[in-house]
Parts: structure tokens; sequence; C-alpha cells
């Protein structure tokens, strides 16, 4: 079996990625880069990719550029064998290093590794899990994944809507957090008492209000009463002794690490950041491939791991492989968006019950794509 093709799709929301100015839900992404990986067996692997798709589709479809330092990837990748996924992981990496080596090539390297995990599995009839080599769960908790909203009395009726659709954890992120410090009490005031003292509450601040360490270490300080899971991603990801600092300074365990690319850059922010979870997304850690050395890492260093996974059905879908697979797994991040591309690109919808999310137990990631979805809200 060999690669015939690796398509980059870019889809278009009718409604742009913004939160509504009052209580509603998040509209979710405005686009999204989808990739087809096709094999001349007529297995097809996809992959969503959260980055900005019209880059990441560049890095795709560029051309060889003859040194084998600066190709675009699907160059690299016509006519290889994908169950080799590791060897063209690296040969990805080292085709577009010039370029490349973090963000939107990693991103797009990632898509397309996910999607060789994928072909293997429908190669062999085997869920992803059991390629990777565990299977440990058959379901996993499941948070709402949701915007931080303008007032108390909006945050407490969000909550109350997350408990009636069988959540037992929410995470508000970004919004209007950070603007006001005192509002920032009370909006999670709110929530934890409309969640009660028995579900778990998430806090992800941001880190579009620049903050220094001090004022970090301050900021989780103020909120520590409403015991927190975690707190996620509060300054810039480079800012590796900062999350130090304010690590040491709390009680509060501090996730970071949806931003980072390839296993080295995760060690990076484990030995120096010395956070307590890591957080990698696999659509822009470097894939399945990447994704199996962090968790070994994980596990060296006695730390937590929850994935970050907000784009759609498809890295959902992906994520819950992973999470198989992997010795302890608190969470699967659920987007609750009202975006129309984040919940419709498979016919076998990801769903929740009474609080989990089942694992696909069928071939690959387990989820069926639909075309006809790719096709309606596809631009380029």
């Amino acid at each position: 079996m060999k690669i015939k093709d690796v398509e980059a799709i870019v889809l278009k929301s009718s409604q742009a990625y913004a939160a509504p100015s009052g209580a509603e839900e998040s509209h979710g992404v405005g686009y999204m880069l989808v990739i087809k990986v096709t094999t001349d067996s007529g297995l097809v692997g996809y992959s969503d990719v959260e980055t900005q798709p019209h880059v990441a589709k560049a890095a795709i479809d560029a051309p060889a550029g003859g040194a084998g330092m600066i190709d675009g990837l699907r160059q690299a990748l016509i006519g290889e064998d994908p169950f080799e996924v590791e060897r063209l992981w690296y040969k990805m990496y080292k085709c577009s290093v010039y370029y490349g080596r973090r963000g939107a090539a990693i991103q797009a390297l990632s898509g397309v590794d996910n999607c060789l995990w994928s072909i293997i599995g429908q190669a062999v009839k085997q869920p992803i899990y059991k390629l990777l080599g565990a299977h440990r769960r058959s379901k996993v908790r499941a948070y709402a994944s949701t915007l931080f909203r303008p007032t108390p009395e909006a945050m407490a009726e969000a909550c109350r809507g997350y408990i009636e659709q069988g959540f037992s954890a929410v995470k508000f992120g970004w919004g209007i957090f950070g603007e006001d410090p005192k509002l920032d009490v009370e909006l999670v005031r709110a929530a934890r008492e409309a969640l009660g003292p028995d579900r778990d509450l998430l806090i992800d601040p941001g880190w579009r209000v620049e903050r220094t360490a001090e004022e970090s270490i301050r900021m989780v300080r103020s909120i520590e009463q409403f015991r927190p899971f975690f707190v996620e991603d509060c300054m810039p990801p480079e800012d590796y002794d900062g999350y130090a600092k304010l690590a040491d300074a709390v009680e509060t365990p501090i996730a970071a690490g949806e931003q980072e690319g390839t296993h080295w850059a995760f060690r990076h922010l484990i030995e120096r950041g010395r956070i307590d979870i890591v957080q990698p997304d696999l659509t822009r850690c470097g894939g399945l491939t990447t994704a199996r050395r962090i968790a070994h890492m994980v596990e060296d260093y006695n730390i937590g791991l929850i994935p970050h996974a907000w784009s759609s059905d498809i890295l959902t879908a992906t994520t819950l492989q992973f999470l198989a697979y992997i010795k302890k797994a608190y969470f699967i991040e659920f987007n609750v968006s009202t975006g129309e591309i984040s919940r419709q690109l498979a016919k076998n919808a990801i769903a929740m019950k009474d609080g989990y999310v089942e694992i696909p137990d069928l071939p690959g990631t387990g989820i069926e794509v639909d075309e006809t979805v790719l096709e309606k809200y596809r631009v380029l």
C-alpha cells in the first residue's frame, strides 16, 4: 500500500470565530483545515488541524525545493508506505526544517501523522489504541469546554444548562476574564456555587491579557478558594520561567501546552516550566507519533496529561483513541460551541452520556467523515 495523495481542505463556517456579545454559547471556529490522505488501496485517513488553515495548506501543497529541507509535505509523502509512520514523521520534519520546526508546519505535519495512524488502523481492522499498545478504558469523563460569560448571573445560568445536559465538569475560558480582577472572582464564584461542591470547575484565563508571573500568582490565589481542578495557559507559552514561578507559588495545579509542538518542546515545558499538567493538542504537538512520546515523558516525570481537543469530532475521536492508551485519563475536552463545522463532520457524531464519552472501538479513529459536509463548507 502506497500513499497516493495528500489533500489540504479549507472549510469556512457562515459564522465568524468569535464569542457572542451576550451570554450565549460560542460560535466555534470560523475556518478549519481538514487533511485527507488517500492510498492506492482506497483507504483514506482524515484529520482536522486547529491552525490558520491557509498557511498550513501552503506547507502541504508547496512544491519540492530540491534540497530536501524546504519541501512541501505532500511531495515528501507521495509513493510512501503509510505503515512507516515514524520514518515519515522525520521525513516531513526534515523536509520542512528550514521554514518549520514549530508552528504551522508542525501543525500540518500533525494532521498528516494522525491520518496515517487512521489508515493503519483501517488496514489491520483495529482501533488506533491497539496500535499504540494499550486499551485501558472504554469511556472518559467529559468536561464542557466553553467561554466565560459576562456576568455572574450568566455564568450560573450556563452552569445549570451544562448540568442538565449531564456534564459533571465545566471549563470556562477567555472571554471577558482578565479585564477586571474583582469581576473575575465573582464570575468564578458564581460558577462554583452553581456547579456545587461535587462537580469539577476548570479555568482557562487565556493570555490575551498580558500578565507577569507575579500577576498570575495573584490571579490564581484570588480564585483558589473555589477549588479549580486546574488553571491553564495564563501566560504566553514561551514564558517557561514564569510558569515555574507560578507553579511553585500556588496550590492549584497549573496546566499548559496546547500551543507546543514536538516532544522536544514538551520536555522543555516540563523541565523548565515545572507545570503540573501537560495539554498536547494532537493537531499541533506532532500528531499521535509525538503524543505517544509525550505520554512516556509524563510517566517519567509523574505529572498529569489532559489533551487539548476543541475543534471537531475528528480531533475528539482521535484524542479518545489516545486517552484509551495512556495510563491515567482525567477528561476529554468536549466542544459545546454552536459552530456549524465543529460537530457535523462525522456521520457517527461523538456524543456525551451521563458525563462520559465512549471510546469508539471501530477501525482507525472509529468515526466516518461525512464528505457531503466537507463539500458544503469547502472554500479551497
